[in-house]
């Protein structure tokens, strides 16, 4: 009988012993939760740094939309790169590269690049039209860029004076919040996810110039103000005796 507990015992011990390289919690040779900086999977870059603001598939978020064909197809890769790492001043996009003081090494901001455009990037997403340039440097004339506004924008946002069915883009607590490429990138990519008109259908029948699309965004740009939501209206106070003082 002791024999049989002494080999019994053994038996425990030995499967103890084997299965030790096995215990739970024991560390793995690798480490548990991945490093931030060696991850390079497109898609957990994105939803981890962009989709907040872009939209979890780059349409129908609060900034542009770029995961719009027409966007990765206007904005080549060197300048989709150049705002990714360095970000755009004035506005709220932040520069993600270590060097701007964000977290993406410049081999996560390549991979996360070539991603997107993997999969946003289309055929002739344009039908062999030529868009107006991203940028341009050249002043616009606002006087001119009225009447293109009244012919191609007034009857969705309203006069300047008046607040159309879309809703106004000439409030100026609206312009506070939008840059001047950033007015540009809207009348001429337009959102097709929120069915607003790009430059060749603004105005049917009329896809705007060069020239039009720089006027149109000097005026929207005329309408900025330095105080956006000032004055605030206010009441006349009146005295006890009964008079406005």
């Amino acid at each position: 009988m002791k024999d049989l507990a002494n080999v019994v015992a053994f038996a425990l011990l030995s499967a103890l012993l084997s299965g030790c390289g096995s215990l739970p919690g024991k560390p793995g040779p690798g480490p548990e939760v991945p490093r931030p900086d060696t991850v390079l999977d497109p898609a957990t870059l994105y939803q981890e740094n962009c989709a907040g603001c872009h939209g979890k598939t780059g349409v129908q978020g609060a900034a542009a939309a770029i995961g719009l064909p027409q966007y990765q197809a206007w904005v080549d890769e060197a300048t989709q790169r150049q705002i990714v790492a360095k970000g755009l001043a004035g506005t709220s996009m932040p520069g993600f590269s270590r060097k701007s003081g964000g977290l993406l090494t410049d081999q996560q901001i390549d991979a996360l690049l070539k991603g997107m455009r993997a999969i946003w990037l289309k055929g002739d997403v344009f039908a062999g039209q030529r868009p107006p340039a991203y940028t341009d440097a050249t002043p616009g004339d606002s006087a001119a860029g009225a009447s293109v506004y009244d012919a191609s924008c007034s009857r969705c946002h309203g006069s300047v004076h008046e607040v159309g069915p879309s809703g106004s883009v000439l409030n100026a607590s609206f312009l506070a919040l939008i840059s001047a490429q950033a007015i540009r990138t809207e009348v001429v990519l337009g959102r097709p996810d929120l069915h607003v008109p790009d430059w060749r259908h603004e105005n049917p029948g009329h896809a705007l110039s060069d020239k039009e699309v720089r006027d149109v965004v000097a005026f929207l740009r005329s309408h900025q103000s330095p105080t956006p939501g000032q004055p605030y209206p206010r009441k006349p106070s009146v005295s006890t005796d009964g008079a406005t003082p």
